[in-house]
């Protein structure tokens, strides 16, 4: 096994990374000292798959393990289920030493997260992704949240887990428009920190869509190490953790407006990245040679990097102007400069977002 740490002082956790560990999940959180009842979140897709061996393990290491199951797609990360979650954490009598264990993928993990940060004022929490997106991604470093009609992750809190436990193998089980959301972050990495990273998903594409162990291997604890080294950096995003959301100022936007349905996390991220990088090489920021391998690889891996013909650009930059990330009025993008460099911007002229994202649109 591998193991990545994220340093936060007393709340620092590690990043476990290995094959064919989620049945030793009980004998690790056995050595937190926690209260018997532990609660295992997930949806019936993943727990079909996993919920019997992570089950299991829990009974094997004395644990009382009950399950709570809500609908698999992020159109279901809302109050209601939050509401239903909580509802059952209470039946069952969780006290503050409790756990619950996100079992599934970054809608699990998120929702799971925060009801944890929550539930009488917070519970432990461990990580357990299956998906490859919440393996690089949205396990590691504490945003939890839930999604509101004007926008994405709108309501949501910073919550560290106790752990983040990484079984590669699940990504085996993974429907391809999944994998592929996790590869969108990964390239993401690639672009605002680590050139050879991205050089590496360039040269490498056939082997990581074939699940080759070594690459796959390469890339989930790569990417945690970067995701690690920045939320150690800053934590509450007051500065450099804003540059993890590259793409996804646009890329929420179209979330929202299509109404999580139509694209899946990383593909509207995808989508953003490359309308990001556009908007950079308007304002000067970055060559077109840079820009386009950013288009290149996202196509490439057969993510989408257009808008549809369909889409309303006023109401995108509507969407953008409610984004959280939104200051005195001001939008803030992540701009890259080149691949494994990007800056935070703010003052984009409407004029200039506009005119990329038009002429993006497919015909």
């Amino acid at each position: 096994m591998d193991t990545v740490k994220v340093e936060l002082g007393k709340r620092s956790y590690e990043i476990v990374i290995g094959r064919g560990i989620l049945s030793n999940i009980g004998e690790k959180v056995s050595l937190f000292g926690f209260s018997p009842k532990i609660s295992v979140i997930s949806n019936p897709d993943v727990f079909n798959l996993y919920g019997d061996e992570v089950i299991n393990s829990l009974k094997n290491a004395n644990f009382e393990p009950f399950y709570v199951l809500m609908p698999a797609g992020e159109e279901y990360k809302d109050y209601f289920w939050t509401h239903h979650a909580l509802t059952e954490l209470l039946k069952k009598r969780l006290d503050r030493n409790s756990c619950l264990i996100a079992l599934g993928g970054g809608v699990i993990g998120d929702i799971a997260g925060f009801v944890s940060s929550i539930y009488m004022r917070g519970i432990n929490l461990i990580q357990v992704p299956t998906t490859l997106l919440s393996q690089v991604d949205s396990s590691v470093g504490g945003k939890t949240g839930v999604n509101h009609y004007l926008g994405k992750n709108m309501i949501g809190t910073f919550y560290q887990p106790r752990v983040v436990w990484i079984d590669i193998d699940t990504i085996t089980t993974l429907p391809r428009r999944e994998l592929l959301c996790g590869i969108a972050e990964i390239i993401k990495y690639g672009v605002i920190w680590d050139e050879e990273l991205f050089i590496f998903m360039e040269q490498n594409r056939d082997a990581i869509l074939n699940l080759e162990i070594d690459a796959m291997r390469f890339i989930v604890k790569r990417s945690c190490e970067i995701k690690a080294d920045v939320v150690s950096k800053d934590e509450m995003e007051s500065g450099l953790r804003a540059i993890l959301n590259y793409g996804h100022t646009i890329g929420h936007a179209i979330e929202t407006e299509t109404g999580y349905l139509r694209y899946l996390h990383g593909e509207a991220i995808g989508i953003g990245m490359h309308l990001e990088a556009r908007l950079s090489e308007l304002m000067g920021f970055i060559d077109s040679n840079q820009a386009s391998r950013i288009k290149a690889i996202i196509d490439a891996y057969g993510l989408p990097s257009e808008l549809p013909k369909e889409i309303n650009v006023d109401k995108l930059i509507s969407h953008m102007k409610l984004d959280k990330k939104v200051v005195a009025g001001e939008m803030k993008f992540i701009l890259p400069e080149k691949i494994g460099m990007v800056r935070i911007q703010r003052n984009i002229s409407i004029e200039d977002l506009t005119r990329i994202l038009e002429g993006s649109i497919c015909k």
